[in-house]
């Protein structure tokens, strides 16, 4: 069952590496060094769906570390 979870694991951080490597930078970053006047921005469309998806495979990952510790 580790060994299981062991790959599962591994698999779901390479899939969230990527997630988060493919999100746009935002505004954040860009109006540091003058560029992006907006205040707020919305995420919109596949972004949206990007940000959500790398919550939920950090929420995966996190309880699949906790598995891996618990059981024998």
């Amino acid at each position: 069952m580790n060994t299981i979870l062991f790959y599962v694991q591994i698999v779901v951080s390479i899939l969230l590496i990527v997630l988060i490597a493919i999100q746009q930078r935002g505004a954040a970053l860009g109006a540091g060094f003058g560029g992006g006047g907006e205040i707020y921005s919305t995420k919109r469309g596949a972004q949206k769906k990007i940000y959500y998806a790398t919550i939920a495979l950090a929420t995966i990952f996190l309880v699949l570390g906790v598995l891996y510790v618990l059981l024998p």
